[in-house]
């Protein structure tokens, strides 16, 4: 689910961490350059000459974690002058869209999410340097079953989900092609955010 809050006044860095506190443990982002004083901070700065462009592609927010952050909380300092906007995609409604076989034969899936090919390098203009480093990455069923609602949710995405375990390059690719076309190019799965100060 995504909620939007809009004419908020700005958090502080303390409460929108305190904030954040009130749904559980807070993570901290594994490869990202951490905030000098609150490492439960994922700052994102763009500018007309950043390299980077933090959620240009599809993604579920480091879903190569073994234990995946449950939720992500976002608040907007400054918008552009044009564009910016935030698609959102119901990975439940994703997954009830299928046909019925697709769904048998997917529930019994598992994938490998690795952050080499998004995370290598991406932070370095923000002082961190990766060289070298081994990455953890994580197994996750390609189907899973939310722990409170019982639904089943689709678990892959195009920013981490690399390869369907126990099955040839080529095939595993043409299967995650076709679900990564199948969010991206359904509008009936999406909700589009557009930011403004107080949001």
């Amino acid at each position: 689910n995504v909620l939007f809050f809009r004419d908020q006044p700005e958090l502080t860095a303390k409460q929108q961490i305190e904030f954040g506190r009130k749904f559980g443990p807070l993570h901290i982002h594994p490869n990202a350059a951490e905030h000098e004083k609150h490492p439960e901070l994922f700052v994102i700065h763009t500018h007309g000459e950043s390299v980077v462009n933090n959620g240009s592609d599809w993604h579920t927010d480091v879903s190569s974690d073994p234990e995946p952050p449950m939720a992500t909380i976002l608040q907007i300092h400054r918008t552009p002058s044009l564009g910016g906007d935030t698609i959102f995609a119901n990975m439940y409604t994703a997954f009830d869209a299928l046909s019925e076989p697709m769904k048998a034969y997917l529930s019994k899936l598992k994938a490998l999410h690795d952050p080499e090919r998004a995370h290598r390098g991406r932070f370095a203009e923000k002082g961190v340097d990766d060289t070298g480093r081994k990455f953890t990455n994580a197994i996750h069923p390609v189907v899973r079953t939310h722990p409170v609602s019982g639904r089943p949710v689709l678990f892959v995405n195009e920013g981490f989900t690399e390869e369907i375990i126990d099955m040839s390059y080529d095939e595993s690719r043409s299967i995650l092609g076709m679900l990564f076309d199948h969010v991206a190019r359904n509008p009936g799965l999406q909700c589009r955010a557009t930011w403004e100060p107080g949001t």
